[in-house]
């Protein structure tokens, strides 16, 4: 059993309005996942400093972070990171350009959690669902032409407002979407923005939304978290692309 996480935390920023990084990390501590995939980690403007810095998590937590950013001040790639609990190991990481009118990436990370590999992508779609669409196809494309095909597990804030169309629908295709229930707003959650998606390797053995007082304070999302079994009987075959394939697509 793995279980994964993913969580929003607004730049650290609570409800209160108050950037509090200790309370993220406490939270992040309440939900106990293997793997936590982070958006919005870092500061949006300036040098984009990280609102959770490495030192901080290590101290504080039994995570290590997997630091995707650029400059040095920054943890994440366009705000995505990843934790993984220590022990775990990183194979490889990587990081994903998405087509957007405003800045958007994901970031993906090949890890080997005891007998199993596992590779884990984090991301953060855009607000358009023209765009939203678009990015759900660079993912999958970039997915469909790597060498090596392992258990994937896609996760992270989609902005979604549909139940199953829009970007879903091209999740969906070939992969197992998971709603584990409303995360956003942590006031009064009442849309499932976000989700994890996984091959159909992997059985989800338990999902839901983690609602913790100090949860419902922390972010205006809530973290979301499954229970996963990685299946014995491999992963499907899919067609191999072909060259009008290898490009990006258009939409």
């Amino acid at each position: 059993m793995i279980s994964v996480a993913s969580y929003n935390i607004r730049k650290s920023v609570g409800l209160d309005w108050r950037r509090d990084p200790q309370r993220i990390l406490e939270i992040i501590t309440e939900v106990d996942a293997d793997i936590v995939a982070v958006q919005e980690v870092d500061r949006r403007f300036g040098n984009r400093e990280t609102s959770l810095s490495p030192e901080m998590i290590r101290e504080m937590t039994d995570y290590e972070p997997i630091s995707f950013g650029v400059r040095h001040q920054s943890l994440g790639w366009h705000g995505n990171t990843i934790l993984v609990r220590q022990g775990i190991e990183v194979l490889d990481q990587s990081t994903l350009t998405l087509p957007a009118l405003e800045p958007r990436g994901a970031v993906m990370a090949d890890l080997q959690v005891g007998a199993v590999k596992l590779r884990v992508i984090g991301l953060h779609l855009g607000l358009v669902d023209l765009w939203r669409r678009r990015q759900a196809q660079s993912v999958l494309h970039h997915l469909d032409v790597l060498d090596e095909s392992l258990p994937t597990v896609i996760m992270g804030d989609l902005n979604e407002w549909t139940t199953e169309g829009g970007c879903l629908a091209h999740f969906a295709e070939h992969h197992k979407v998971v709603a584990p229930g409303p995360s956003f707003h942590s006031s009064r959650p009442v849309v499932a923005f976000d989700r994890i998606i996984t091959t159909t390797d992997i059985d989800v053995e338990d999902s839901g939304v983690h609602m913790s007082e100090l949860a419902r304070k922390g972010s205006d999302h809530l973290p979301i978290w499954a229970r996963l079994t990685v299946g014995a009987h491999g992963r499907p075959e899919r067609e191999q692309p072909t060259a009008r394939d290898a490009t990006e697509p258009a939409g």
